[in-house]
């Protein structure tokens, strides 16, 4: 039969097309063959990570090589790995977002540690990527070599040693649910300089995870919430205890919307500050070591106490056995079985995520007929008006040239109070200062460091925080003591374009510890006295900012409008304040939380 010149044409054609359909995956086959480093970066696009904080060295060159080559993640080249840390740090803190960091091995990741292990005591959502020695060479001393995975262990909520190219996806997916889930928290990922190289066939990133060991509750048992709720409805004395974990978990709005429907007395821990607004009449101001005196009294003599994310801590209710005194029914509502009744016994333990349990009590207290005993209450809101009326933050103002460091916080709080405005702080007197007179009624805006209390924190975190709100201003209410810490870091914000402002209540002294060694140690100020301070006006210039030198009362409120007009640039303002000034409230250690010192004349 003879084959027309149209059908061979066609024949011809088909080959073609199959010899090109063939090179074409062929070609797909070789697309999807990659390195190490480039899966790394296409699981931080796959997790939505728009920055990452960093410092390159040689065991992550491989990974720097892949960042360089994306255009998505913007990287930011920090001075020191610890500020890496501490700024995707604040970054998630602001945003409830997971905060990414970038490491080399050995000295990187050592620097790195303290920021690790201060988010880990906040249950801090972070990613924190470390580079390591090659595979062979491990455990063989080799050059920058540690034991990161030993070395962080106690500090991390979970760490991972990388030992293969093709398991990089699957432990990147894993880092992420691990630090988002449950009780937040930072996770380390290792990986090797030769396992950022090696080509691998790359399958995608997974679209779900996993892990038979780890599924944390979120739903609160039922009864137990009924239970919890016949105990509250029926209280003559009740009192709302909240921590950090109410932001974490995002329920501020069902926290407020719980607190006003049963109209109940409430208070915030340092971490949980802004959960519920400062400016509303039912928050009693912070409670704990330096908290208020009606927060610490409620809290001593309330008969039933719903605890939400919030564990008890020593800073918090000072001696247990004195806390023990009192009998009162607890509620403890926590995401982290083990924190309840971890250091106080509870009646009612409900295991949930804060958003679904409160969300779950709002429900109940809708469907039912239960109500509070407005005549007992009405009787227990007298009794803390009592301890209101003792205005136990009353301080005596300033004048001339003593500058009182609280009158720098109150004056910044009744600029700022209405405007879309962060707050970090770094650790010591002025965080405590900025804690008790700056009202925060927002959540998410007070970013400190709280259970590591660690001193430096202040610059890296408005760093990460400007990055994340371009838009909102943002101050660092810091010490001349702790600013210097990471100061190397104003280089990175000049770089960057992060323009902060940064109050430092300049006392000449460590403040927190010369207070302590003026109550405990009969006035031997053992080496917390600034000897030799820099001129910080002329060393934020030299970083190519604008510093200020504050030294007189009346100069302070004029100071803050100049630098904040100053839209565009990071401002260094050195307030001298004055060198005695103590924070009060004061429970001393060992000591229970009504035990307080209102001022010197409880001295």
């Amino acid at each position: 039969m003879e084959i027309s010149k149209t059908e061979t044409g066609m024949a011809a054609k088909a080959a073609q097309s199959a010899q090109d359909a063939a090179e074409a995956s062929s070609d797909h086959q070789l697309d999807t063959e990659l390195r190490g480093a480039e899966i790394l970066v296409k699981a931080l696009e796959a997790e939505n990570v728009k920055y990452i904080w960093g410092y390159p060295g040689g065991a992550v060159l491989h990974i720097y090589d892949a960042v360089f080559k994306q255009e998505s993640i913007q990287h930011v080249l920090v001075r020191h790995e610890q500020a890496a840390v501490h700024a995707a740090d604040g970054y998630a803190r602001a945003t409830g977002d997971v905060g990414v960091a970038l490491v080399t091995s050995g000295p990187g990741l050592t620097n790195a540690v303290t920021g690790i292990a201060t988010a880990y005591m906040d249950s801090i959502p972070m990613v924190i990527i470390s580079g390591q020695v090659p595979t062979h060479a491990i455990g063989l001393d080799a050059f920058q070599e540690c034991d990161t995975v030993g070395i962080t262990r106690p500090i991390v909520k979970h760490n991972f040693l990388v030992k293969d190219a093709r398991d990089v996806a699957e432990t990147m997916k894993k880092a992420f649910h691990i630090a988002r889930t449950g009780r937040p928290g930072p996770v380390v990922v290792d990986i090797p300089k030769d396992v950022s190289f090696k080509k691998v066939p790359y399958q995608g990133y997974p679209t779900s995870v996993q892990m038979r060991s780890y599924n944390p509750v979120r739903k609160g048992h039922g009864g137990q919430i009924r239970k919890a709720l016949q105990l509250l409805m029926a209280a003559k004395r009740p009192f709302i205890y909240t921590g950090g974990g109410v932001l974490l978990s995002n329920a501020s709005a069902q926290l407020r919307e719980l607190v006003d429907m049963l109209g109940y007395p409430c208070t915030n821990t340092l971490m949980g500050l802004g959960a519920y607004p400062a400016s509303d009449r039912k928050f009693l101001g912070m409670l704990g070591m330096h908290g208020t005196l009606e927060a610490n009294s409620a809290m001593q003599n309330c008969d039933v106490l719903l605890a939400v994310g919030a564990r008890f801590d020593d800073r918090v209710i000072g001696n247990p056995k004195h806390f023990a005194q009192n009998e009162r029914k607890i509620i403890h509502v926590d995401i982290d079985p083990s924190s309840i009744s971890k250091r106080v016994r509870v009646d009612i333990p409900i295991v949930g995520d804060v958003k679904d349990v409160l969300s779950e009590m709002i429900a109940m207290i809708k469907e039912g007929a239960m109500r509070p005993d407005t005549q007992a209450l009405q009787s227990w809101w007298e009794s803390i008006e009592g301890w209101r009326k003792r205005d136990c933050l009353k301080y005596k103002p300033g004048s001339g040239e003593i500058i009182k460091p609280q009158h720098v916080v109150q004056t910044l709080w009744n600029m700022t109070k209405d405007d879309d405005v962060y707050i970090t702080s770094d650790v010591g007197q002025h965080q405590m200062w900025a804690a008790q007179y700056y009202g925060f009624d927002q959540p998410r805006r007070w970013i400190n460091s709280g259970g590591l209390g660690t001193m430096g924190v202040g610059i890296p975190y408005a760093m990460g925080i400007k990055l994340a709100k371009p838009e909102s201003e943002v101050f660092c209410i810091s010490g001349e003591g702790s600013v210097q810490m990471n100061i190397q870091e104003l280089s990175t914000c000049l770089q960057y374009n992060t323009p902060i402002k940064i109050l430092s209540l300049n006392n000449r002294y460590l403040g927190m510890v010369r207070q302590w060694q003026e109550l405990e140690y009969e006035g031997r100020y053992s080496h917390s006295y600034m000897d030799a301070l820099p001129d910080f006006v002329k060393l934020a210039e030299s970083y190519g900012h604008v510093g200020m030198l504050i030294q007189r009362s009346e100069d302070v409120e004029p100071a803050l409008r100049e630098a904040r007009k100053l839209k565009d640039r990071t401002v260094f303002m050195d307030f001298r304040t004055d060198p005695t000034e103590n924070v009060f409230p004061m429970v001393q250690a060992g000591k229970g939380i009504t035990e307080m010192l209102l001022g010197t004349e409880d001295l």
